[in-house]
């Protein structure tokens, strides 16, 4: 008899398994959203409390940074499609993306993506809030006002305008960063890696500057997400550790 240590095999994703998932966390999404669509004075009014904070610690610069920096159309044409292009669409490539080659940083991806929008969910029915666009500070919907694609991506039936707190927008494709640069490493993808880096940093100015989420939504959006990547992370590597324990002892 001989005593071996073995790495048990790499979880394989199911197409299917995963495709019942994201439609109970749509079904999650919908109830949500059914709760705070009618919720127009609180959202308002959370509005204010946003702003005031803002402007208590110096971040209350949305409506200076969209008439600076998106004030011609060429420029907020680019980050309108920053906004609309940069987020499903990216999100949907990698998964698939890493799915196929990567399943390790798959999972992690997933999993902070669904206990990230869990948390979400219940920011968001307990603090809706009024996006920029929708308070009244004079800032312009400039995703709304010129691109249709925006509606053709995300249908009004599946968006809540109340749910500006946490940025997911931004949060999300954070985490699609993240596994970008984990799941590139090495000489073969400094591209791809580059553009791991950018896409989240792109996706900030293009929520503040479309007038679709305030400063401080995006930070708490990036630190809550973050929080979840690494957390996960951790954990993984924890089992990673234990395969040298018990779990990987095998008998010949």
């Amino acid at each position: 008899m001989t005593i071996t240590w073995e790495k048990p095999a790499l979880q394989r994703v199911g197409i299917g398994r995963q495709v019942g998932i994201v439609a109970a966390a749509v079904a999650a999404y919908f109830g949500v959203r059914g709760a705070t669509e009618a919720a127009t004075d609180r959202a308002l009014a959370n509005a204010g409390t946003v702003v005031d904070f803002e402007r208590s610690v110096g971040l209350f610069h949305e409506a200076w940074l969209q008439s600076t920096f998106a004030g011609t159309p060429a420029v907020a044409t680019f980050f309108n499609w920053i906004y609309i292009w940069g987020h499903w669409p990216v999100i949907v490539a990698t998964l698939v993306w890493l799915a196929r080659t990567n399943p390790r940083i798959y999972f992690r991806t997933r999993n902070a993506m669904l206990v990230s929008g869990g948390i979400g969910l219940v920011i968001f029915t307990l603090f809706p809030l009024a996006p920029p666009r929708l308070a009244g500070l004079g800032l312009t919907d400039t995703v709304t006002q010129s691109s249709d694609a925006y509606r053709v991506l995300q249908p009004t039936m599946f968006t809540n305008q109340y749910a500006a707190m946490p940025s997911l927008h931004v949060g999300w494709d954070l985490l699609i960063g993240l596994a970008i640069l984990a799941a590139a490493q090495g000489a073969r993808g400094p591209l791809l890696r580059a553009f791991g880096a950018a896409m989240p940093v792109l996706m900030v100015a293009a929520v503040v500057l479309t007038a679709n989420h305030y400063i401080i939504d995006a930070i708490v959006g990036a630190t809550l997400t973050a929080t979840c990547w690494f957390v996960l992370r951790a954990r993984e590597t924890q089992r990673l550790d234990g395969y040298a324990g018990w779990d990987g002892l095998r008998l010949r």
